[in-house]
């Protein structure tokens, strides 16, 4: 039998909202870590050795010390706890706004598929996503969720994917969005997460462009490229553009030697402080070349949530039209 994430685990999620500063810091490092994609490469002992998610490097410099919970980074000489990591993260030093960030993953710290890093645990945890299967994206309750986000199917399923996996001998199923690494971010109604590693996605044109389209989640991505089929139902594929999905905020250092082969890169990114740190730091490394593309959702949180409005808006202008004919 299938399962989307069971409710008992969401409603044990809406617990965790709204965590006050302690609460915050019970949070263990390498789950929280987890639910943004880093998994750590060695251990020795109560220390688990990380690629840092603050750049690209090759060589683990990133340490956390698992019974203090207290992470040090060698490569900018920083470390403390979980507020510190996300202050670094997210550019930022208003802990209210780093409470709220480290909360939008909380989802991914207290659900039981968080990443082990363990290689001595008990088989049934050793790998919590098993028996992985990527299938074509049919499953009618998925393809429901796509359509109450106002996803076009066409241009979900150039891109995505149907995840089959099991955990703790059950058998769950999400919407699945590949990234460079070979990972996958994963939806369903009451889920949010990733298959490490986690990873931007890359989607490049058969021929050079000048201009890059720059997305913070693969839901924003979708939009776009719904509202663009909206207007030209011809232009379905991703062969005509550049396209680049963050995946999370914090990928933002990823992309950067990407863009500047740029003249212009357009930012989607969400209308709130994660996303508008994310333009100010591109801005200030590529200058010109970066535009805010959010103002024309200004009103919205997000790409997604802007498409739905327009969706709701036309469907009231036709039932307006029909009003009143007779059949």
């Amino acid at each position: 039998m299938f399962h989307f994430i069971k409710s008992s685990i969401f409603q044990t999620i809406q617990l965790h909202c709204n965590m006050n500063i302690q609460e915050i810091k019970t949070i263990k490092l390498q789950d929280f870590l987890a639910s943004l994609g880093h998994t750590p490469i060695k251990q020795q002992g109560n220390k688990l050795w990380y690629l840092s998610p603050f750049r690209t490097e090759h060589h683990a410099s990133f340490k956390v010390n698992t019974n203090l919970n207290q992470w040090y980074d060698f490569g900018i000489g920083k470390g403390g706890n979980i507020i510190a990591l996300a202050e670094e993260l997210y550019k930022s030093s208003d802990v209210s706004y780093l409470i709220r960030q480290i909360e939008r993953n909380a989802l991914s710290c207290v659900h039981p598929l968080s990443i082990p890093y363990s290689r001595k645990e008990s088989p049934q945890h050793a790998h919590p996503f098993e028996n992985l299967k990527v299938l074509p994206l049919t499953h009618p309750a998925l393809i429901r969720y796509l359509y109450e986000r106002c996803i076009d199917m066409e241009v979900a399923t150039i891109v995505c994917k149907e995840l089959h996996y099991d955990s703790n001998g059950k058998h769950y199923f999400g919407i699945g969005f590949p990234n460079s690494a070979g990972g996958y971010e994963i939806r369903n109604p009451f889920f949010k997460g990733c298959i490490a590693p986690k990873d931007i996605s890359v989607f490049y044109a058969h021929e050079s462009k000048k201009i890059c389209f720059l997305f913070e989640g693969f839901m924003d991505f979708l939009s776009f490229m719904t509202l663009r089929k909206l207007k030209n139902p011809q232009r379905t594929g991703l062969s005509q553009q550049d396209y680049i999905v963050l995946n999370s905020v914090s990928n933002i250092h990823k992309v950067t030697e990407k863009l500047s082969h740029y003249d212009s890169i357009q930012c989607y990114l969400d209308n709130d402080d994660a996303g508008r740190n994310a333009y100010k730091q591109l801005s200030k490394e590529l200058s010109r070349s970066v535009l805010d593309s959010s103002s024309l959702y200004s009103d919205f949180k997000d790409l997604n949530d802007y498409l739905c409005a327009e969706f709701k808006h036309s469907e009231k202008a036709e039932n307006k039209k029909t009003k009143g004919i007779k059949l």
